[in-house]
């Protein structure tokens, strides 16, 4: 056996292994959903296709798995949008102008991002208690901002940077100010960095679970993640099939939206605005 023909084994065994490994569970979810039966793998079960757990699950009141959904929608789309504009801001800031202490702050900003969620949502708690948001969208989007903001500002300053100079320099002589240059000249240029970090924060937000959980009481404010996790206690039983019904809905739109835009996301966070 030759070297290519071991190249090729071992390069159709990838991508079989990252296969089992990434797909398989959202299969597994995706039959469960669709099966009469969770334990459709057992021996002595057989596969009956069916939508009643789909229909459940956009019906059923008692769930309010769409008032779920919606909150998600709202509070993530809305951390997102601010995340990706504070950090453009400073971005900018730190790539473009020539302000001291600069790095310094970057790092600043990446190390008070690694502290651990849990070591965070006692005071929290009693931030946004105190502010009377408990159980309300600013209440959630407060703190999906502060926690997201550090990647996005990381990934755009990343982005930024290759970003060559001289078109700042021809915008000043066009008598732009900074603002102008960022939202004329930059923004455009940057655009598919700004558009991956956005559905990144989208995504990070829409799967967040600790202040979700922490941070609402009911389904007037609770996220998808939280609402799905708290069907069992609805019924007394676990209730997989509604469950992996859920889980098929929340996450179908994302798969199908990355798989969409996955050229542009790769592009923004790797390659940059520079072209060879």
């Amino acid at each position: 056996m030759n070297e290519r023909s071991v190249q090729k084994i071992l390069y159709y065994a990838g991508i079989l292994m990252a296969f089992f490994l990434l797909l398989g569970p959202v299969v597994y979810m995706t039959i469960t959903a669709l099966s009469r039966s969770a334990d459709f793998l057992s021996p002595t079960t057989q596969f009956h296709f069916t939508l009643k757990h789909l229909t459940v699950v956009a019906t059923d009141d008692s769930l309010h798995f769409m008032a779920y959904l919606r909150n998600s929608l709202i509070v993530s789309g809305a951390a997102a949008v601010i995340c990706v504009v504070v950090a453009s801001m400073a971005a900018y800031a730190v790539t473009r102008l020539s302000l001291p202490g600069g790095m310094v702050v970057l790092f600043a900003v990446l190390a008070v991002s690694m502290f651990p969620q849990i070591s965070l949502v006692g005071y929290l708690f009693r931030l946004i208690s105190r502010l009377g948001w408990i159980n309300t969208y600013p209440g959630l989007i407060l703190p999906y901002t502060a926690w997201i903001t550090p990647l996005s500002l990381w990934i755009l300053v990343s982005y930024f940077a290759q970003i060559p100079r001289d078109l700042d320099r021809a915008a000043r002589v066009d008598g732009c100010g900074n603002f102008q240059i960022l939202l004329r000249v930059i923004a455009p240029v940057a655009a598919p960095g700004v558009f991956s970090t956005l559905l990144l924060a989208f995504i990070f937000a829409f799967n967040e679970f600790m202040f979700a959980l922490m941070l609402t009481t009911n389904f007037h404010a609770r996220t998808v993640p939280v609402g799905i996790a708290l069907f069992q206690g609805l019924h007394g039983e676990i209730p997989w099939g509604t469950i992996m019904a859920a889980s098929v809905v929340t996450t179908g739109p994302i798969i199908i939206i990355t798989l969409i835009f996955q050229r542009k996301i790769v592009q923004g966070i790797t390659r940059g605005a520079v072209k060879g």
